[in-house]
């Protein structure tokens, strides 16, 4: 199923994010469905490796933390006044300056959450009976074509609010207050990369695992290798991580332009597919659990 079929929209491949000397990075391998063609090329390589998440930055959550002077009880009390004005200014001069992110952030959430976007759907119903495997086809060109389908739409959304992921505005690529996501440079390191450079090389790196032919055979009686079910764990995990990203950030340009009950559908449709194949672990799942429990509820995801 195509959530997003006009022409016009997709992410520039023009611009190259390898920086500080990084070589290309690696993306997980991931399949490549028969008889569709991809709007997403990208003549750029990728080396490095998966990325990892970091739950609950302590540099985020540090704020308003001021602990009392040892030396306050030995001081005058016109001084011990003085201090304690002191500090109520730096709390609220070190809140207001670190809080934007964080309340842009909580404000995405609170608009996907709430009434009527959260209800609103493409698609009534479950995906149920769309994502379980048809009878008679093989399970691997199955899950190679719904996963080619899945980037296909995932590129054309993320073109449609690439141009307001910025480095200045999103310097970290994360999911809400308490989930960053680090990437894996070619020396094994991890790296907290822009939101745009790390959306950008891992969108580079599925594109090169889905178009490798060896990963995603595309000729009749060539079997699909044995890492490609973990490969393509793999990038419904990194594909998972930009969903989440432009539910916390960009959820409101998604209704600005009236696009919110497609983006609903198929981030329904990517859940239920990952669940009837046990793809996604849940514990990832976390920066848009209570999304996706709400969906379950309302019986647009099947609880398995």
């Amino acid at each position: 199923m195509s959530f997003f079929n006009f022409k016009g929209f997709g992410r520039n491949s023009k611009k190259n994010k390898n920086q500080q000397g990084q070589s290309p990075p690696t993306a997980i391998s991931q399949p490549a469905p028969p008889n569709l063609s991809s709007i997403y090329s990208s003549p750029h390589n990728s080396n490095s490796k998966l990325s990892l998440r970091k739950n609950h930055s302590p540099k985020r959550n540090s704020q308003g933390s001021y602990p009392a002077s040892h030396a306050s009880h030995h001081r005058p009390p016109q001084q011990q006044q003085q201090l304690q004005q002191q500090q109520q200014q730096q709390h609220s001069h070190n809140t207001q300056s670190s809080s934007p992110e964080r309340t842009q952030s909580q404000s995405q959430q609170i608009m996907f959450l709430s009434e009527p976007f959260v209800r609103t759907a493409l698609v009534k119903g479950s995906f149920k009976t769309i994502v379980q495997l048809p009878k008679y086809v093989d399970i691997g060109e199955w899950i190679a074509l719904n996963v080619f389908e899945f980037f296909t739409n995932l590129n054309q959304f993320y073109g449609v609010i690439a141009e307001y992921v910025t480095p200045d505005a999103y310097p970290t690529m994360n999911a809400g207050p308490h989930t960053d996501y680090l990437w894996l440079d070619a020396n094994n390191r991890q790296v907290s990369l822009p939101a745009s450079q790390y959306i950008d090389l891992a969108l580079t790196w599925i594109n090169n695992k889905v178009t490798d032919k060896h990963l995603f055979p595309t000729k009749d009686n060539i079997p699909f290798p044995q890492e490609f079910l973990r490969d393509v764990q793999r990038i419904m995990v990194q594909m998972f991580r930009v969903f989440a990203h432009i539910y916390h950030h960009h959820f409101d340009k998604i209704v600005h332009l009236s696009l919110e009950a497609h983006w609903n559908s198929f981030f329904a449709h990517f859940i239920s597919f990952s669940k009837e194949f046990t793809i996604i672990d849940r514990k990832e799942m976390t920066p848009l659990i209570l999304l996706i429990e709400n969906f379950e509820k309302q019986g647009k995801i099947i609880i398995t």
